[in-house]
């Protein structure tokens, strides 16, 4: 082998991989902004979390926000209503599972289970029924003390648990969790 053997040899590598390069470049380019756009806006990242001031809730009553395009629904429960709740068998419930997201795995949907981590006296719970998304109606609406929903008739505990009509599941349980004694950060 030559000598101008060996140096056409390196140059057609070199151009090889100067293309190839080129061409993965190009690519990229082209191929960034589609992956791009499925990013979330910056109004939807924004909501992602937000805090919810919750010093004007008196006892026996809820606030409802809206969090994420959905409402939420933050009850101040009276000790009756936590007492009617936790006396509840859960083998009795239609659907026996807790459905909330700060708890990891299912657990059973105990009231303990549904309140807010470590504060009994509140819950917080998706204000959207798990029929057909409706929106319930609250402050012990319904035959149990709960949430009723008008649409097509279920009817909910004070604990946000199904007890009858067509809905499948409890109304779920967003991440929540005190920041101080009169902010719940959602998200």
């Amino acid at each position: 082998m030559s000598h101008a053997e060996d140096h056409e040899g390196t140059r057609r590598d070199f151009l090889y991989y100067a293309t190839a390069g080129a061409g993965a470049v190009t690519v990229g380019a082209a191929v960034w902004p589609l992956v791009n756009q499925m990013n979330p806006s910056a109004d939807v990242q924004a909501l992602s979390s937000i805090r919810v001031d919750i010093s004007g809730v008196s006892e026996g009553t809820q606030l409802t926000v809206k969090w994420l395009g959905k409402p939420v629904f933050i009850r101040h429960r009276t000790q009756d209503e936590i007492e009617q709740a936790r006396s509840v068998d859960v083998s009795d419930l239609p659907d026996p599972i807790a459905r909330n997201e700060n708890i990891d795995g299912e657990a059973p949907a105990t009231d303990q289970n549904r309140a807010l981590d470590g504060e009994e006296r509140w819950l917080v719970m998706m204000g959207v029924c798990t029929h057909l998304g409706c929106v319930p109606l609250g402050d012990g609406a319904g035959d149990f003390g709960g949430w009723f929903c008008p649409c097509h008739g279920s009817h909910y505990d004070a604990a946000g648990r199904i007890r009858r009509g067509p809905a499948p599941e409890n109304l779920p349980v967003p991440v929540a969790a005190f920041d101080g004694e009169e902010t719940i950060v959602l998200g």
